[in-house]
């Protein structure tokens, strides 16, 4: 009887002690859900610690419940019970939207944002008399740069906010940039895109970019004359991909090994950003939420880098890129997509290699520590 009991004591410890294990490879990953709210905006990050950052939370509306289901499936994904840090990089509708709808089906204990808006009509208005109420329930913290989240072995150090950027490199950066020369301004943006909060993060050796809709010119002052950001093993898209942002001074500068655009079918990728995209130095794969009509087959990625399609997917996608829309004009409405949803996540590890999956169709691809 001793024996049987010292056996089973035996074998218990021993499957303990294997679930702890697998626990303890399970949390050596920063994972990072770049969610799909139809050309919005909302990415989720889970540090190997269980702690949480979440940057925007998608559409406002009649949007708003669909992208909010959509990111508490990731949020359930990871097994969280509350976020610990909503950075809301503007006070626009594609990224504010879905707060008020989200805060109340989980707690949300800190609240960051870049402090007044400068774009004021019954939306933005409506929304801002909302967040004042949520935050006083938590914490509220307005970002300068530099400004740090800290998730316990993650660094969010902010570049940008409310049209300021960074007046110092992040660690191992600031040499000077050679892409300034050749990328010309475009028109001031006086509005919110300028003065949408930009980060840097690292965990360990592994460096990401999320600087959200910040608007060309002010890439352009983040980036020139000296690149204070470095090389980054992962970046996600600014402004969805759009041509208001994405120069060349930023992406050629950063030299990103994987990007991830969180666009639209009609928001997103046309041909000038995406030729910025595939020309960028050290490159090796473009993730996309969808398939961008604005760039057509000519542009786009291979589909098993495309998380999610259309609801009633045609026969045919077309080859040449659909003309965008004048800037400021209304264009026709984008084909629906109200079903299933799909992430693309990224796993990485402290010594810099990351593995990116694609929710819809289960590939995945390793990227090496460099």
């Amino acid at each position: 009887m001793r024996f049987r009991l010292v056996r089973a004591a035996a074998l218990a410890a021993a499957l303990a002690i294997t679930s702890v294990s697998a626990q303890d490879r399970s949390a050596r990953t920063l994972d990072i859900y770049v969610i799909d709210v139809e050309g919005g905006n909302a990415t989720l990050l889970v540090s190997p610690s269980r702690q949480s950052l979440l940057f925007d939370t998608g559409n406002a509306g009649a949007a708003a419940v669909r992208d909010v289901d959509r990111i508490m499936a990731a949020i359930k994904d990871a097994g969280l019970t509350q976020i610990d840090h909503l950075i809301l990089t503007h006070y626009h509708a594609d990224h504010f939207g879905g707060v008020t709808e989200l805060a109340g089906r989980i707690p949300i204990r800190e609240f960051i944002d870049h402090g007044p808006s400068v774009e004021m009509n019954a939306t933005v208005d409506a929304f801002l008399k909302a967040y004042a109420g949520l935050y006083a329930k938590g914490q509220h913290t307005v970002a300068q740069p530099g400004h740090r989240v800290s998730l316990g072995n993650v660094q969010v150090r902010i570049v940008a906010a409310d049209g300021r950027v960074a007046g110092s490199a992040v660690p191992g950066a600031g040499r000077p940039n050679p892409h300034c020369a050749g990328t010309a301004p475009q028109e001031p943006d006086p509005g919110e895109n300028a003065r949408s909060i930009a980060s840097h993060l690292t965990f360990g050796r592994f460096r990401a970019a999320y600087l959200g809709d910040l608007s060309w010119n002010k890439e352009i002052e983040l980036m020139c004359p000296a690149n204070r950001i470095g090389d980054v093993d992962l970046w996600v898209v600014s402004h969805h991909g759009q041509p208001t942002s994405n120069s060349p001074a930023l992406v050629h500068a950063i030299r990103p090994r994987v990007a991830v655009m969180n666009n639209g079918t009609r928001k997103g990728g046309p041909p000038d950003t995406m030729r910025t995209l595939f020309t960028a130095p050290r490159l090796e794969d473009l993730w996309q939420l969808h398939f961008s009509l604005l760039s057509g087959q000519e542009y786009t990625v291979p589909g098993v880098f495309i998380a999610n399609g259309f609801d009633d997917q045609p026969a045919t996608l077309p080859v040449a890129p659909m003309p965008a829309p004048a800037r400021g004009a209304p264009g026709p409405p984008p084909p629906a997509h109200n079903g299933p949803a799909h992430w693309i996540k990224i796993s990485a590890r402290d010594d810099g290699s990351f593995t990116v999956t694609n929710s819809r169709n289960g590939f995945s691809k390793t990227y090496a520590a460099p």
